[in-house]
């Protein structure tokens, strides 16, 4: 066997261990799809819990780790943490045939992971506002047909309708647009961030035909950290996020509400939204 091979088989089940998850199709695709493809050309800098190191040229393999790896330096973009991603995708729990859009392409591997989970008759509308990332990411992606990669901001709209919205930069709400693409079954993650300090990767689902788009099931998956996502951002939103964080209890959070008056089970409101410390389906 390859070594590549070898190593990118422990790489994904060493992501899928640190995402707490098992799913043998998830582990398939960290397995399956080069993430050297996806980062430009070598050598690479990474940043690991020891700090930034360099990976040669010559050893792609270096990048099979639960590592950063920069993607712009200078403007602080980077491959994200795969184990992160993969909790994400975990909790998304993507089926071949669905529909997604990704705000945030950048060079296309989570693109190519995504991709390699909801097949060929599935569909990926990739964004990425970064033009030379964008065009980056339409190269390395050109052998997965189901995916179209568009040069601009997926935080402007429109967008198609999808069962899954991936955003993979910081905002301080989840944009009307994000949740009015969600399908009667969608699914949403976003990374509500402040402007300084932890965040939280918010987790959002649609609750099936029938039931209000108003009222989802949420909770946040992990803290987090992410660059700003031009287009979803305001003083005023990352002020409220910083004081919510900071009064802690983001564990406790259950449910979004869209249109209607915040109760005394808001743990953030925004302007038209706020999240709820009670379940979706429990009485005021």
């Amino acid at each position: 066997m390859d070594v590549s091979i070898r190593q990118r088989a422990a790489y994904a089940r060493h992501v899928a261990f640190r995402a707490g998850t098992h799913d043998p199709a998830l582990i398939r695709a960290f397995a399956t799809v080069k993430r050297e493809d996806f980062c430009g050309p070598g050598p690479w800098v990474v940043m690991s819990e020891a700090g930034p190191e360099t990976v040669p040229a010559d050893d792609p393999g270096g990048l099979s780790r639960d590592v950063l790896v920069a993607l712009l330096p200078g403007e602080g973009i980077n491959n994200g943490e795969p184990g992160l991603h993969a909790m994400a995708l975990a909790a998304a729990a993507l089926r071949p045939g669905e529909r997604v859009v990704q705000v945030g392409a950048g060079g296309g591997y989570y693109t190519a992971i995504i991709a390699e989970l909801v097949g060929p008759a599935g569909r990926v509308d990739a964004y990425e506002v970064q033009p030379e990332l964008a065009a980056r990411a339409a190269a390395a992606l050109r052998g997965y047909p189901q995916v179209a990669v568009h040069a601009g901001s997926g935080a402007a709209g429109p967008l198609p309708q999808a069962d899954f919205v991936s955003v993979n930069a910081g905002a301080t709400e989840p944009l009307p647009l994000w949740l009015d693409a969600l399908s009667d079954t969608g699914r949403l993650i976003v990374p509500l961030t402040p402007d300084r300090g932890w965040g939280g990767l918010l987790f959002a689902r649609r609750r099936g035909p029938g039931h209000s788009a108003a009222l989802l099931d949420a909770g946040f998956l992990s803290r987090t950290l992410f660059v700003p996502c031009l287009g979803a951002r305001t003083p005023a939103g990352a002020a409220r996020l910083a004081a919510a964080f900071a009064g802690g209890r983001m564990e406790a959070v259950r449910s979004l509400h869209r249109g209607t008056e915040p109760d005394g089970s808001a743990w953030v409101a925004g302007e038209g939204w706020w999240l709820s410390v009670r379940e979706a389906d429990a009485p005021a």
